[in-house]
């Protein structure tokens, strides 16, 4: 981790701090820290500073100075059709890294319905792919999951109000427009499944203002498409 992240249950006082767990073992484990020595810790929705450790053994102890904000997030909201369950979990991580703070997981037809009983959606997890994401980018900011088991239901009546005002796209292979480079300004980025949406999927996004887009002739991964396309939007 290049970054602690640490939430109000760690403070033991206004500027220290008791961990255990897996922030501990990777403290001992990955950065081998000694007593005195200096890490780089961040406040969950707060501020990012360092931390001098005054305790390793059986509990990680520092005290710690916080001075200045996080990274920028990106104005980027992404819809991604719900991935198999052992790529929710990188997409997550990625997403959050990136600077992603609003992300809604949807059905569509080709996502399998055992995929919405995997404990890979608990909150605990979800939880920890995005402080994993955080960690990894020196951020503190969590972004914002939401679930939608029906597809139809969420584009035609609440996708117009939370897509206004954004430039709308939908990723799709066989699109003709190539995806924008470069984007100033707030974008809204629907990502179907391995394979994509449905035509009638498109369509019902297409409804509602959404544009059609692709990044080339190649079908990639959810996890590289995601990369790919805010890359190529930021």
């Amino acid at each position: 981790m290049n970054l602690i992240l640490l939430f109000e249950d760690d403070f033991v006082s206004d500027d220290e701090v008791r961990l255990s767990g897996r922030r501990l073992e990777h403290v001992m484990n990955v950065h081998r820290a000694n007593a005195g020595d200096e890490l780089k810790v961040g406040v969950c929705g707060g501020r990012i500073g360092s931390g001098i450790v005054t305790r390793l053994d059986d509990a990680l102890e520092m005290r710690v100075t916080l001075d200045r904000d996080p990274p920028p997030p990106i104005p980027l909201t992404l819809i991604l059709a719900l991935p198999r369950p052992k790529v929710l979990n990188r997409v997550i991580a990625s997403a959050t890294s990136l600077g992603v703070k609003r992300i809604h997981l949807v059905n569509a037809w080709r996502v399998e319905k055992s995929y919405w009983k995997s404990p890979k959606l608990s909150h605990e997890n979800l939880l920890l792919q995005r402080t994993l994401g955080l960690e990894q980018a020196k951020d503190t900011i969590l972004p914002d999951i939401s679930l939608h088991r029906l597809f139809r239901p969420f584009v035609e009546n609440e996708l117009p109000s939370i897509a206004n005002g954004s430039l709308a796209l939908v990723a799709h292979p066989h699109a003709q427009a190539e995806c924008p480079r470069a984007v100033e300004g707030a974008v809204m980025l629907a990502i179907g499944p391995e394979g994509g949406f449905i035509a009638e999927e498109i369509a019902s996004l297409e409804r509602i203002g959404f544009q059609a887009v692709s990044i080339g002739a190649r079908v990639l991964r959810v996890e590289t498409a995601v990369a790919a396309l805010i890359g190529r939007l930021y």
